[in-house]
C-alpha cells in the first residue's frame, strides 16, 4: 500500500509535468502574434529605417566616388592647361627661333655681300695706286721733267711737287668740313633762339622796362593817404 501510494505519487507528478513541458516549447515555436495598429505601424516603420540606412549608405559610396572622380578631373584639367601653355610657350620659342634664323641668315649674306665688295674695292684701290704710280714714275715724271726745264730757261720757278698739290687739296678738303660743322652748329643754335617763348605785348610795359614787384601787404593808393594835403598846393603857386 505503501508503495503504491508512493507509485501514485509519482505518477501523478510525471502527468503534471508533460503539460508544462508541452506549454512550454509551443511558447518558442510558435510566433507572437502582433495585436493592434500601432504595432505595425512600428515593423513598417523599422523596416523603412533599415531600408533608407542601406540606400543612404549606397548613396555615400557614389557620392565618394563621384567626388573622387572630380578631383581627378580637376587635376586633369590643370595639368592639360599647363600642357597647353607650355605647348604655346615652345609655339613661340620656335618662332622666335625660325625669326633669328632669318636674321641670322640675312646677316651672314650681308656680311659676305660686304666681304665681296671690301675684296673688290680693294682691287679697285690697288689697280688705281698701280696706275697712278705707273703715270707718276712714267708720263707725268717726264712731262714735268720737260715743264721745269723750260720756266727754268724762262727765268720762273719749277712747279711744285705732286705730294705738295695733294696735300693743299686735303688741307682744302678738312677746311671745308670744319666750315659746314660750324655753319651747321651756327644754324641749331638759331633754330633754339627762335623756338625760344617771347614775352606777351601786354606783359611789356611801355616804358620797355620790367615792372617792379609791389610789396605785399601794403594796400593800393596807401601813399597817398599818408602826404599832407597842402603839398599839392605848393608845387604850383
Amino acid at each position: 500500500m505503501s508503495q503504491t501510494s508512493q507509485a501514485g505519487p509519482s505518477n501523478g507528478t510525471a502527468v503534471s509535468y508533460t503539460p508544462q513541458m508541452r506549454v512550454t516549447k509551443e511558447s518558442y515555436t510558435n510566433p507572437l502574434v502582433a495585436q493592434g495598429d500601432g504595432w505595425t505601424r512600428s515593423l513598417v516603420q523599422l523596416a523603412k529605417t533599415a531600408e533608407l540606412k542601406k540606400h543612404a549608405l549606397t548613396l555615400q559610396v557614389h557620392t565618394a566616388h563621384i567626388l573622387s572622380a572630380h578631383a581627378s578631373l580637376d587635376e586633369k584639367g590643370k595639368a592639360l592647361q599647363d600642357v597647353k601653355e607650355q605647348k604655346n610657350r615652345q609655339y613661340r620659342l620656335e618662332s622666335e627661333r625660325t625669326r633669328l634664323l632669318n636674321c641670322l641668315r640675312e646677316v651672314n649674306e650681308d656680311r659676305d655681300k660686304v666681304d665681296i665688295l671690301e675684296t673688290t674695292i680693294n682691287k679697285e684701290c690697288d689697280d688705281l695706286r698701280a696706275k697712278i704710280k705707273q703715270i707718276t714714275d712714267g708720263d707725268y715724271a717726264a712731262a714735268k721733267h720737260d715743264v721745269d726745264m723750260l720756266r727754268q730757261e724762262l727765268g720762273q720757278e719749277p712747279l711744285p711737287s705732286l705730294q705738295h698739290m695733294l696735300d693743299e687739296k686735303n688741307a682744302a678738303y678738312l677746311r671745308g668740313r670744319r666750315l659746314s660743322a660750324n655753319g651747321e652748329s651756327a644754324n641749331i643754335n638759331t633754330n633754339k633762339k627762335r623756338m625760344a617763348p617771347t614775352p606777351k605785348p601786354d606783359e611789356i610795359p611801355a616804358t620797355g622796362e620790367t615792372p617792379a614787384k609791389r610789396p605785399r601787404g601794403r594796400p593800393r593808393g596807401s601813399k597817398n593817404k599818408n602826404k599832407p594835403a597842402g603839398t599839392g598846393d605848393e608845387g604850383t603857386g
